[in-house]
């Protein structure tokens, strides 16, 4: 598969709003999500071999690489393209903090954001861009 995957923890608020933020601005229907709690999800981390389930990151596989963290951040504003490849410029700042950041936000992000119960289930026009 060519498309960008977006390998997410389905059941954070965080993570669902991320992911309907990025569809929102995904004009040229690039994108793929998928759960990484699904078993596609999992069969595609056990396929990148240096890929493993992680929920406290979304990940995202684009041409045979595995971005996480502020790498898959980056690597995501640069595949939307218009500005939003501006997110480039935050590699001046060293991974090591950056990497910081986003874990201390993805610690929080249940207590922040709160949790569901399940996976988000795709409304019927949406259901195209999910691998279930």
């Amino acid at each position: 598969m060519t498309n960008p995957i977006v390998l997410f923890d389905g059941e954070c608020n965080l993570c669902n709003f991320t992911v309907q933020w990025i569809i929102k601005r995904d004009t040229k229907n690039q994108f793929r999500f998928c759960a990484q709690q699904n078993e596609i999800g999992q069969n595609l981390l056990s396929k990148h071999s240096n890929a493993h389930a992680d929920l406290s990151t979304v990940i995202l596989i684009f041409q045979d690489k595995v971005y996480t963290h502020s790498q898959a951040v980056i690597q995501i504003g640069i595949i939307l393209g218009s500005w939003y490849r501006l997110a480039y410029i935050l590699k001046v700042i060293p991974r090591f903090f950056r990497d910081k950041l986003y874990i201390w936000v993805s610690k929080n992000r249940y207590k922040w954001f709160g949790k569901k119960d399940s996976c988000m289930i795709p409304s019927q026009e949406l259901k195209n861009k999910f691998l279930i």
